[in-house]
């Protein structure tokens, strides 16, 4: 059985939808509050989780909302090197949740694929 991580939000509805249906499932799950200061991701674990990004596009890691768009930002197509410089310079615009199983990543949204992992143990 893989080890799974959860990127974590505690104050994200849909974050803490995906970790309930992973423990509910009997999963052990690895928490990381990914906006503390002590553990947020770095260059490399960012470069690492854009590569093995399932299901979306790569710029899909970057989230939009509101400190997006005062940012003027328009991430759209972005390749892997713009999108980690960003959120390395701006670690909360990184989208929520996002299971990593070692092997593969994948964001939590739409939420029914949180309780797909559930249901497999692993990204799907």
């Amino acid at each position: 059985m893989p080890t799974l991580t959860l990127l974590h939000n505690p104050h994200c509805p849909t974050s803490v939808h995906a970790l309930d249906a992973l423990t509910e499932a009997g999963h052990e799950v690895q928490i990381r509050k990914y906006l503390l200061v002590a553990e947020r991701l770095d260059e490399a674990e960012l470069r690492s989780l854009a590569e093995r990004l399932q299901g979306d596009p790569v710029d899909a890691l970057i989230r939009r909302d509101k400190k997006y768009k005062d940012l003027g930002l328009e991430a759209d197509g972005w390749d892997v090197d713009q999108v980690v410089a960003t959120l390395l310079e701006h670690p909360s615009l990184l989208q929520r949740p996002i299971l990593d199983d070692g092997t593969a990543a994948m964001i939590g949204r739409p939420r029914t694929r949180p309780a797909e992992w559930a249901k497999a143990g692993r990204v799907v």
